[in-house]
């Protein structure tokens, strides 16, 4: 089957039995977050209407969302893990539950792909389901419906096998929240026998054994609670279904290969490698080959996302730096002598454009962006020699050279040198390197930057609190202000808000003036005087652009928008929540303006 065929089976499999509406996958970056960095799943964009708001499309929905998950990188580089992938999902949101979800997945996987499913055998499928804790009682709905379609319970020390249903706790088969507070609940996985053999721990672990006996392909979650802040559960007024297929697993699978990396969505960047490096086949530097064709993947969806992320220092862009940089390492590590980045990504540009068509309208940037980078990059590694090398007077003094673990971070830490090329100039030198020393030192940092992150990113998925609401309405004030006191070129970039501030990305090439932000804090004041009544009207996208309605990020609206107006002074297209009327803002003020990135700036304000 190929990728274009199953994203389609999928949509049509819901749509046409089921009852769903097609809805377009949101952008990478999620908005008003500011819990993740990246859109991991699914349910981000639709986390307003699973606490209760009215969907313009419905109660049944069914997507393929984007998504990139950074906290295992370093993992990158198996059989299985990759950074960017694909996530098709059906959404109920308030209509069925548990009975129907399972049964629909349930027949999506196992139905002929003539009757609109993906022909598995359901003798090599077993399904995991939650067992219960002090929290939330043991899921005997889901169990029961697996029993139903011919699955039995397995029994206590019972070998692992096909057609089994398995217990586990909240670390296997519960699912958010997302933040510190939110939806979530208990989940049912479905696992596939890909015909490899058992190891020693399969019969003991069942399916949350991680050797690759059984790989999860598909979850159902039922966010039947929301997560308080004091730790306790609540039943949510609206119980709703989210499910989760991985697309690239489920490719894997139904093309009988081993890995995601042997579909079509790799090949052609996987050729292009080794013709760059020179390797002969897939089997040499396997690992450095997989890590390039994932980062490089990655990178060209987060810089051709509407967003305009761009390689920086911070958050986003951070990450995005991180995925080029470990790409260009490996690339040096296999061979690859001149810059390479831009030309895998031009295969992937061209290998997705007809299904994200954003790739082909950012292609420029994406290029641009890449090469930029690997100059950058390529200076930062002359930097990093330069500094090794006014260490070795000293380090050759002894008998058994040794290069403090401590020196090696800062190499890393101050410029960036990769540990990897220290170890290897070490190695050319007859230096060994104390990696224990190393190791502590990173952990230390990762310590820190963990920390830093928690404290930056507490609260709630999607807080949609009192005050967030308002500083939400606050942003789209803030945005027409922009577009009346520098321009129409301005327009939305990113969006970011907890309970304290909002921080607003747009476009504009300069740094504003002292006046400018004047002027912009006081036409947002105001409307906030006017006391503005803020409506919400649902249309058709085309209708909302007739109307003037701005919606920057049209893609990941569906045929029906809600249009949000304040009073006469702004339009917009969004998912909301808004207050009722601009009153209950208070007041605005912007705390501080600066770049974000080449061409974007930032603001920062707060309100009351």
């Amino acid at each position: 089957m190929k990728a274009h065929q199953l994203r389609e089976q999928f949509i049509n499999f819901f749509v046409t039995k089921h009852g769903h509406k097609r809805i377009n996958g949101a952008s990478l970056i999620p908005e008003n977050d500011p819990t993740v960095l990246f859109t991991t799943a699914g349910m981000h964009p639709l986390v307003p209407y699973l606490l209760g708001e009215k969907h313009p499309q419905g109660t049944r929905l069914v997507d393929v969302q984007k998504c990139v998950r950074t906290d295992d990188i370093d993992e990158v580089g198996d059989t299985r893990h990759l950074t960017f992938f694909e996530m098709m999902g059906n959404w109920s949101l308030g209509d069925y539950f548990k009975e129907d979800a399972v049964k629909m997945s349930y027949e999506f996987l196992t139905a002929p792909v003539e009757n609109g499913g993906i022909g598995l055998d359901p003798k090599r499928l077993s399904v995991s389901c939650f067992e219960g804790d002090k929290d939330a009682p043991k899921d005997e709905e889901a169990a029961s419906t697996w029993e139903s379609l011919g699955f039995r319970r397995a029994k206590d020390g019972e070998p692992l096998a096909g057609g089994l249903i398995y217990f586990y706790g909240k670390k296997e088969n519960w699912w958010g929240p997302a933040g510190q507070t939110g939806p979530c609940g208990p989940d049912t996985e479905m696992f596939y026998d890909t015909g490899k053999d058992k190891c020693s721990q399969c019969d003991a672990k069942g399916v949350s054994c991680d050797c690759g006996k059984f790989v999860e392909i598909w979850n159902d979650v039922f966010m039947q609670y929301e997560k308080q802040e004091d730790g306790n559960f609540k039943p949510l007024a609206q119980q709703n279904v989210d499910t989760g297929l991985g697309f690239e697993r489920a490719l894997a699978i139904l093309n009988g290969v081993e890995t995601p990396f042997e579909t079509e969505l790799f090949i052609d960047a996987l050729k292009k490698i080794r013709e760059l490096s020179g390797l002969k086949n897939e089997s040499e530097f396997a690992e450095s080959q997989r890590i390039i064709a994932d980062h490089i993947r990655a990178a060209t969806f987060i810089l051709g996302d509407p967003y305009g992320i761009a390689p920086s220092n911070t958050d986003q862009g951070y990450v995005l730096r991180r995925l080029i940089r470990r790409a260009i390492r490996h690339g040096k590590k296999i061979g690859i002598k001149e810059s390479f980045t831009a030309e895998v990504a031009k295969i992937y540009i061209e290998y997705y454009k007809n299904v994200y068509p954003e790739l082909d309208q950012f292609a420029e940037k994406i290029v641009n962006e890449l090469e930029k980078e690997e100059e950058k990059f390529s200076k930062t590694i002359l930097q990093g020699e330069k500094e090794f090398e006014k260490l070795l007077p000293n380090l050759m003094r002894g008998k058994n050279p040794m290069l403090p673990g401590r020196v090696a971070f800062k190499l890393y830490d101050t410029y960036g040198f990769p540990i990897e090329m220290t170890q290897e100039l070490a190695k050319e030198n007859g230096i060994s390197v104390d990696m224990e020393e190393y190791e502590k030192a990173f952990e230390k940092h990762q310590e820190l930057s963990r920390a830093g992150a928690e404290k930056k990113f507490a609260g709630g998925l999607a807080d949609h609190s009192e005050q967030t609401t308002k500083l939400h309405t606050a942003t789209h004030l803030l945005h027409e202000a922009l577009r009346k006191v520098l321009g129409t070129h301005v327009e939305q970039k990113g969006s970011n808000i907890t309970v304290d501030r909002l921080r607003f990305d747009f476009s504009h090439p300069d740094k504003m003036t002292d006046e400018q932000i004047k002027q912009v804090e006081d036409i947002v004041n105001e409307q906030i005087k006017r006391e503005l009544d803020v409506t919400c009207e649902e249309m058709s996208l085309e209708e909302a652009r007739k109307h003037g309605a701005m919606g920057l990020f049209e893609s990941k609206y569906g045929e029906t928008v809600k249009v949000y107006k304040i009073g006469d002074f702004s339009i917009e297209v969004c998912g909301g929540p808004h207050v009722k009327n601009t009153r209950e803002l208070g007041g605005f003020k912007i705390q501080k303006e600066q770049s974000s990135s080449s061409g974007i700036r930032r603001i920062k304000g707060i309100i009351g």
